[in-house]
């Protein structure tokens, strides 16, 4: 079975990161080959932007990631122990910002609203949101599918 990951890059966990949740969701279906085709488990958008706001190695954080499988408390002690204990409350408001301030280009946006059969008005601005409309188009397309 493939899954749609439906945590949103607009939710946090424990330690107020926006779209840390999704990111591990994402890394550990993938890895047990359960990832909806057309997500990567790591992407160059919202996952890097993550990755490099926290200062964690990619290559690191996805063996662990890959190998052990933890749970979503288990990672963020992880990413703490690897920070000292510690990430700078800054740290995370800066971040927290560039995630709901992305906006797509207007051909991603364009996809994304037509697939789900709503008109390209703008009334969707922003990434965090479109990619949720697009998660749910792709879920309501398997669920139909099954």
């Amino acid at each position: 079975m493939k899954l749609v990951p439906l945590i949103s890059s607009g939710v946090a966990g424990p330690l107020g990161v926006l779209h840390l949740p999704r990111f591990w969701l994402k890394v550990v279906l993938a890895a047990k080959g359960m990832l909806a085709e057309g997500y990567p488990d790591c992407g160059k958008g919202f996952d890097k932007m993550t990755l490099d706001a926290l200062g964690l190695d990619e290559a690191e954080t996805l063996h662990y990631l890959r190998s052990e499988l933890p749970s979503y408390p288990q990672f963020e002690a992880w990413i703490l122990r690897k920070k000292g204990g510690k990430i700078e409350k800054a740290t995370i408001i800066k971040h927290n910002c560039a995630v709901l301030g992305y906006i797509h280009d207007a051909d991603t946006r364009r996809a994304i609203v037509s697939a789900a059969g709503l008109p390209d008005d703008g009334s969707i601005p922003d990434a965090v949101n479109l990619n949720n409309l697009d998660d749910w188009t792709e879920f309501h397309k398997w669920l139909k599918s099954q």
